[in-house]
């Protein structure tokens, strides 16, 4: 697994939210761009450094971009990119956590 994508997703997420803000001024856009970010940031820390629920908070952070981004996504590019590059991480780090599951599972002595 890797922390790249949460990484990516933070830095992008970040970028966003400071452009919206100094673009037109949205409050909105700052804090859902740097609390986003910020929880794709965090997961990737916890991910690189092989820590408890970095997987888990990549997967929330992907959710919470997409619930925000995919009503909008007809509006234009932004929202369109938004929406696919969260459901891409999504389905990544949701791959990612159920082959875990399914590993631990199946080697239930293996910690």
């Amino acid at each position: 697994m890797s922390a790249y994508p949460a990484f990516a997703m933070g830095g992008f997420c970040l970028l966003g939210g400071l452009t919206g803000f100094a673009r037109t001024r949205s409050i909105p856009s700052l804090v859902a761009g740097v609390g986003v970010g910020a929880a794709y940031l965090w997961a990737g820390d916890r991910i690189r450094k092989g820590q408890q629920n970095g997987i888990e908070a990549a997967i929330g952070a992907s959710a919470v971009l997409f619930a925000g981004s995919a009503p909008r996504m007809l509006k234009g590019p932004v929202p369109a990119m938004l929406t696919a590059t969260s459901t891409a991480a999504g389905i990544y780090y949701g791959k990612t956590a159920y082959a875990l599951r399914r590993h631990d599972a199946e080697n239930p002595h293996a910690h």
